[in-house]
């Protein structure tokens, strides 16, 4: 087993990289792969940048090179729930893209061509054992378990948030996981994605992220600690 953690930015892996016996490190893509071992894990801890081309480079380059037996994602979302607040975590059960769209060809929006559904699922058993480690780690974070949708923008406004949650049916919405995801299935690699909610996705929602930013990754990274021991 090796695990590969991916998170967009510094500030989304540096707690895992301070916890993780670093073997060595490769540069790739422009991206500084960390290979060691978190408790007894083999992990491959990685930043890909912001955005869906970056992560869907990355998660290759992991599946390729590093050799990755499973993918999470970790990081920070805005909430498009009015019951998710600031500082929950949503783990997917899918992932969709928000800004793909071949409605011209007769597919609905966020469809893949060649792709059955419109969401990419998430491993049943990597969930379970993100959700048993927050109950454990952090009884009383809130939980939340459904579809997060992903695109490359920053959602500012309560005008986008209810296009994206009428059209979707998302819980949460960022700009990595549904490429990640979909790279992953591609390849036959189980995948979660994992976010902790650091703002609302809407007017207020450059106010709450600068705000929640630090909170909220360090929070997902002391989740993301407790799963890796849980495969040991």
């Amino acid at each position: 087993m090796k695990i590969g953690i991916i998170g967009a930015m510094d500030i989304e892996i540096v707690n895992l990289l301070d916890r993780m016996i670093i073997s060595k490190s490769e540069e790739a893509a422009g991206m500084k792969f960390y290979v060691g071992k978190i408790g007894k894990i083999n992990t491959v801890i990685v930043r890909s940048g912001i955005g869906k081309v970056n992560a869907a480079t990355c998660t290759q380059i992991m599946i390729d090179r590093f050799k990755v037996t499973h993918i999470i994602n970790t990081g920070i979302a805005g909430s498009l729930d009015s019951r998710i607040n600031v500082g929950d975590v949503v783990v997917s059960t899918d992932t969709v893209y928000h800004d793909f769209s071949v409605g011209a060809f007769g597919y609905p929006a966020g469809q893949v061509p060649g792709h059955d559904g419109l969401g990419f699922k998430a491993d049943e058993s990597l969930r379970q054992k993100i959700l048993d480690a927050i109950r454990t780690s952090a009884p009383d974070i809130g939980v939340h378990e459904g579809r997060i949708a992903s695109g490359d923008q920053f959602i500012a406004s309560q005008e986008k948030k209810d296009f994206i949650r009428g059209t979707f049916g998302a819980l949460c919405t960022e700009m990595e996981g549904c490429a990640i995801a979909h790279t992953a299935e591609r390849n036959g690699i189980p995948f979660v994605i994992v976010r902790y909610i650091s703002d609302k996705a809407d007017d207020s929602a450059e106010v709450d992220y600068g705000a929640f930013e630090r909170e909220a990754a360090n929070n997902s990274a002391n989740i993301l600690f407790s799963v890796i021991h849980s495969f040991e």
